[in-house]
């Protein structure tokens, strides 16, 4: 049974769960139908996190009910309904078909592959389809177009400082507060053990995400990850309460150990808020404004101020800005050919090195890490070990809640592998173990000695290391920041050198 004729369908996808949305802003309530779905083919593509899978549809269905508590008429297919077709383009036919509107509208979808289906849709429906930009963010595509057009290199840095001058944060008058656009210096902390650690508030599922969870063990109960316990904000309320209990308990905190690594201490002072930001929760401006006037306050220093607002109007709108640019074929990015398959402790935790363990069994618990974990542990690893960064990046889409290609594509390929030649990052991010015992205490609970360089009982991140810095020497060796590693290694004897070779070859060939 069809409603009166409607002018309007609007199609909200599960990651655009903000009411202010363009596609939403136009409508009227009164004329205009609202179709979400819970769509197998997205839970699929790739074989996502279960809890992430639960997040998102949970989070779906909660805010249906937002929409419908604003006047909006919300027709929604969860995963289980009988006339649930399984993609975007199949379940939008199906309500063409039945409703007739005038149009479709949706916002532009954030990952490629969604895009090119909205582009296919006004052929297909023979119907008119606006697709409308994404406002939530500082930057659109065609302004970061503009701002790299002509640029010998792209730095996020500078990206940066035009962001803090667009948005107004953390400026006094035409100059930074405090007179530095960046205070990563002062955020490299490791920490103690008898830190006080803040826990992100944990949410009890309710009776919908009850069903959600019941829904995903059935029907993804083979994905990776736990499902148990599940205490993500679904709601925006829920959302906004968890922010507001980074702001009070650890933000303060944040910038001193944002690069910090503990044994049994996931989250340390960070905020785990990216989730709720990448799905639409959180509005990324609010946040950050949020955290501005806390520091005008005088209760956060500077240094956490500007690290949490440089990840947001710095890193996450520069990764996408670099994703729109480069995409379709940045996917396939392959700069030092590496084609080593990724290894099954990626997926089980099954290993002996404690560092690799400790991020795994993480993330297959909390579907999180924090970003020194994904950069320094399971990327430094898969890059110094010569892992596809294909397989690499699937990994990482799959495993992360706030994982969508158009944010962890470029951090993975460009970031963390390298695998662009050096057009998003200045330099490759390696690393010896000497790195991962000065900024965690894994390295006390490991059976590898961090301080042996070759043998089978030093850690494999020394020999991997210089082994790399050895085999890429002709792609490294005019790098600047990694100049100065290829001359060092020169400098071993010969002896010391083939003893590198011949520990890496042994350690690659029992993975």
């Amino acid at each position: 049974m069809s409603m009166a004729p409607i002018r309007n369908l609007i199609l909200v996808l599960g990651d655009q769960l903000t009411p202010s949305i363009t596609s939403l802003a136009g409508g009227d309530p009164a004329r205009d139908l609202v179709l979400m779905a819970e769509l197998g083919d997205e839970a699929r593509y790739v074989r996502h996190h279960k809890k992430k899978i639960a997040f998102l549809f949970s989070a779906m269905r909660h805010f249906a009910a937002e929409l419908r508590g604003l006047g909006w008429t919300v027709e929604y297919v969860t995963l289980d309904a009988p006339d649930n077709r399984g993609s975007f383009t199949a379940q939008l036919g199906e309500a063409i078909a039945r409703h007739r509107p005038e149009r479709v509208v949706v916002t532009e979808a954030g990952e490629w592959r969604v895009r090119q289906m909205q582009a296919s849709w006004a052929e297909r429906f023979s119907r008119p389809v606006d697709i409308l930009p994404d406002e939530r963010f500082l930057c659109s595509s065609a302004d970061f177009a503009r701002w790299a057009a002509g640029r010998k290199q792209l730095r996020m840095e500078y990206f940066y400082r035009e962001m803090r001058r667009r948005s107004g944060l953390l400026m006094d008058g035409d100059a930074p507060a405090g007179g530095r656009w960046n205070f990563d210096a002062e955020n490299r902390k490791p920490a103690k053990a008898d830190l006080f650690m803040p826990r992100p508030p944990v949410f009890e599922p309710d009776p919908v995400t009850q069903q959600v969870l019941a829904l995903v063990e059935a029907r993804f109960g083979d994905h990776f990850g736990d499902l148990a316990p599940f205490g993500f904000a679904v709601t925006r309320s829920d959302a906004e309460a968890a922010f507001d209990a980074f702001v009070a308990r650890a933000l303060p905190k944040f910038g001193d150990y944002q690069d910090a690594m503990l044994t049994g201490e996931p989250f340390l002072y960070h905020a785990v808020m990216s989730q709720y930001l990448n799905c639409g929760l959180l509005d990324p401006l609010r946040v950050c404004r949020r955290v501005e006037s806390e520091w005008r306050a005088g209760r956060v220093p500077l240094n956490a101020a500007e690290g949490f607002i440089r990840q947001i109007i710095g890193w996450r709108e520069y990764v996408r800005g670099i994703y729109w640019l480069k995409m379709p074929g940045y996917e396939r990015s392959n700069f030092f050919g590496h084609a080593r398959k990724l290894p099954d402790f990626y997926w089980t935790g099954e290993t002996p090195m404690e560092c690799l363990r400790a991020a795994v069994s993480q993330t297959r618990e909390h579907a999180y890490a924090h970003h020194i974990q994904r950069l320094m542990i399971t990327g430094n690893f898969a890059l110094l070990a010569g892992i596809d960064p294909h397989a690499l990046h699937e990994w990482y889409l799959t495993v992360y809640a706030d994982a969508y290609e158009w944010v962890e594509l470029p951090n993975t390929v460009g970031m963390s592998q390298f695998a662009d030649g050096g057009l998003l990052a200045s330099k490759p991010y390696a690393a010896s173990g000497a790195y991962i015992n000065r900024m965690s205490d894994y390295c006390g609970g490991c059976p590898y000695d961090v301080k042996q360089r070759t043998g089978p009982e030093a850690c494999p991140f020394n020999a991997l290391y210089w082994d790399f810095v050895s085999r890429h020497r002709a792609k490294i060796g005019s790098n600047p920041r990694m100049a100065q590693m290829v001359r060092t290694y020169d400098k071993f004897p010969a002896e010391e050198q083939q003893r590198i070779a011949d520990s890496a070859a042994a350690f690659l060939a029992g993975l």
